[in-house]
C-alpha cells in the first residue's frame, strides 16, 4: 500500500514539474499577447479621440454654417439645428465608446503588469535558470530523474517489505 502511495506522489510530482515548464512558457506568451492587445486598444482609442475632436470642430456655429452654405432652404435655422443635433448625437456616441475603450485599456494595462510580474517571478526561480538553454531538454531531464527516483523508491519499498517479511517469519 505504501508503494502505491509513494508511486502516486511521485507521478503527481513529475506532472506538476512538466506543467510548471509549460506554465513558464505560457506566462511569457501571455505577456506578448497582452502587449499586442494593448497596442490595438491604444490605436482604437487614438482613432476615437481624433474623430471626437473632428466633431467638436464641426459643431462650431461657423462650421455648421459653412457646411450648409450650398443648400438652399426657406428655413435655414431648422437645417442648422438639425445638423447640430446630428453631430452632437454622433459625438456623444463616440464619447461613450471612448470611455469604454479607456476602461478596456486600463484593464489590459493592469493585466499586462500582473502578467509581467508573474513572468518575472517564474523566470527568477532557481530551477528555471537551469532550463534557460532549452526547456525541452530540462523536461526530459526531469522525467529521466523522476523515473530513476521512482525505481529507487520502488526498490527501497520492495527491500523494506522483504526485510519486514523475513522478520515476521523468524
Amino acid at each position: 500500500m505504501k508503494l502505491k502511495s509513494s508511486l502516486a506522489v511521485l507521478f503527481l510530482l513529475l506532472f506538476s514539474v512538466s506543467g510548471y515548464a509549460q506554465e513558464t512558457a505560457s506566462a511569457a506568451e501571455n505577456v506578448e499577447k497582452l502587449k499586442a492587445q494593448l497596442l490595438e486598444v491604444q490605436g482604437k482609442e487614438e482613432d476615437l479621440r481624433a474623430r471626437v475632436q473632428q466633431l467638436d470642430e464641426s459643431l462650431k456655429p461657423e462650421n455648421i454654417e459653412r457646411s450648409l452654405a450650398g443648400i438652399g432652404s426657406t428655413r435655414p435655422e431648422e437645417l442648422r439645428e438639425s445638423r447640430r443635433r446630428q453631430l452632437t448625437i454622433e459625438r456623444d456616441g463616440l464619447q461613450a465608446q471612448l470611455r469604454t475603450v479607456e476602461t478596456s485599456r486600463q484593464r489590459v494595462e493592469a493585466a499586462l503588469a500582473n502578467a509581467e510580474i508573474v513572468a518575472y517571478q517564474q523566470s527568477a526561480r532557481p530551477t528555471q535558470m537551469m532550463s534557460a538553454s532549452s526547456p525541452r531538454r530540462y523536461q526530459w531531464l526531469l522525467l529521466g530523474g523522476g523515473s530513476l527516483a521512482a525505481l529507487a523508491l520502488g526498490g527501497g519499498a520492495l527491500f523494506y517489505r522483504r526485510k519486514k517479511n523475513r522478520r515476521a517469519v523468524v
